[in-house]
């Protein structure tokens, strides 16, 4: 999974550097289950600080962030591990400052391509935005649901993940299920299939369903209480509080009412087998949920409308954390 491969990237890089340290955008949400990096959020219970405190952060799209983080810990960042872009794009000259800073600082840089890989452009954002890193990390879309990740990189950095070579081993790859290979079948399958058709269609379904979205929300008369944004090949829904209902209160009501009319969307992710019909069927049921959602807006009980409780925060330091 996407844990396992972004945490042997960042393993390669300390072995490669000989450094401790690991920065990454503190606006970004996730980049491993593991203590590098789950150590940082509100769930780090079980995680010793001198593990977590190894890893720093900086603002995205600040590259005066990052250079501040250079000078404050000279000679100990080995990597930069970001996502090229989320649903906010890259400020000119982003990611070509963060490939120069690091360079010139004696750091690997990373690019999480789980998301943006296969969907921003079959060679990943990295070829979409023209900025090339040392690593690269790719899952989800590489092997169509089955379960494969794969780490890319520097031929010389990479070797020194395997056998060929006199220094310190950095993997020993001793998993239960490490001998299955159907999964790089359909990964290799997947790949090719990318590589022929190239990723437009993404870009074009997906842009045409978060314009249908935004139109059925403004139609509404909900415009401030829902949205879709970011890039047509990856849209996000983002949701405002009104009425009594706080914003997940609000996406916990629209996804109620969307799955009632038999579409599934708590995450859009626009794939080959979407086409019009699929984003017209999405946007009816869409207008419906909003119809719902507007009785909240205007002042009826958030509680009068849920049949169950409201989603929680992924990241909560309790259980009972709303």
């Amino acid at each position: 999974n996407g844990s396992d491969v972004t945490t042997a990237a960042v393993r390669l890089a300390r072995a490669a550097t000989g450094r401790d340290l690991v920065a990454f955008p503190a606006e970004h949400p996730f980049y491993s289950v593991d203590d590098w990096f789950i150590g940082t959020t509100r769930v780090p219970a079980g995680v010793p600080e001198a593990v977590s405190g190894l890893s720093v952060r900086f603002g995205y799209n600040d590259l005066a962030s990052l250079e501040a983080l250079f000078a404050a810990h000279p000679g100990q960042i080995a990597a930069v591990i970001t996502e090229a872009a989320t649903a906010v794009e890259p400020e000119p000259g982003f990611l070509e400052g963060v490939r120069a800073l690091t360079a010139h600082n004696g750091a690997l840089l990373i690019f999480d391509e789980m998301i943006t890989g296969f969907r921003w452009d079959a060679r990943g954002a990295q070829h979409h935005y023209g900025v090339t890193p040392d690593l690269a990390t790719f899952g989800k879309a590489i092997g169509n649901g089955f379960s494969v990740s794969a780490l890319v990189g520097r031929r010389d950095v990479m070797e020194l993940g395997g056998l060929d070579h006199d220094r310190p081993r950095v993997f020993l790859l001793s998993t239960t299920h490490g001998g299955e290979t159907h999964a790089l079948a359909a990964a290799r399958e997947t790949i090719d299939e990318i590589a022929e058709r190239g990723t437009g269609h993404l870009w074009e379904i997906g842009g045409a369903l978060r314009d249908g979205l935004n139109n059925a929300a403004a139609a509404a008369g909900l415009a401030d209480v829902m949205r879709c944004e970011g890039p047509g090949c990856s849209p996000n829904l983002v949701f405002s509080g009104a009425g009594d209902a706080t914003p997940s209160g609000m996406r916990t009501l629209f996804l109620q009412e969307t799955i009632a009319q038999g579409v599934l969307m708590p995450y859009l992710a626009p794939s080959f087998s979407h086409g019009p019909a699929e984003v017209e069927q999405t946007v009816t049921a869409a207008a419906t949920a909003l119809e719902r959602l507007a009785q909240v807006a205007g002042g009826q009980p958030l509680a009068h409308h849920l049949v169950g409780e409201p989603v929680r925060p992924v990241f909560r330091r309790f259980n009972a954390d709303l």
